[in-house]
């Protein structure tokens, strides 16, 4: 399955970070989030566009997970030339991540 089967999103930028919350659409998936995932898996997923750190904070209370990304906007929106220059699109993408439920 996919991540957006199990889960929404929402962004915010500033900079050159972005922060993605992974939010279950219903509380039981949580922990399939908490464990599927991961800073690994987000980095190998997102691969080259996030060229920095990535921190993730789990917020179990909304059944989310906030990762926070540093080097991913190229600049940020007034030095990067990208096409989109905000964050939302990389949740989106995000969302699209593939998720093993049998390991």
């Amino acid at each position: 399955m996919k991540l957006k089967e199990i889960a929404h999103s929402r962004t915010g930028d500033k900079g050159d970070m972005v922060n993605i919350s992974v939010i279950a659409f219903d509380e039981k998936d949580y922990p399939i989030i908490q464990k599927k995932v991961t800073v690994e898996k987000v980095k190998l997923f997102l691969g080259e566009t996030i060229q920095g750190e990535i921190i993730r904070y789990e917020v179990a209370t909304l059944g989310a997970i906030n990762f926070v990304m540093h080097k991913a906007l190229r600049g940020g929106v007034t030095r990067s030339l990208r096409l989109d220059k905000h964050g939302k699109t990389l949740s989106s993408i995000l969302l699209e991540m593939p998720i093993n439920t049998n390991d």
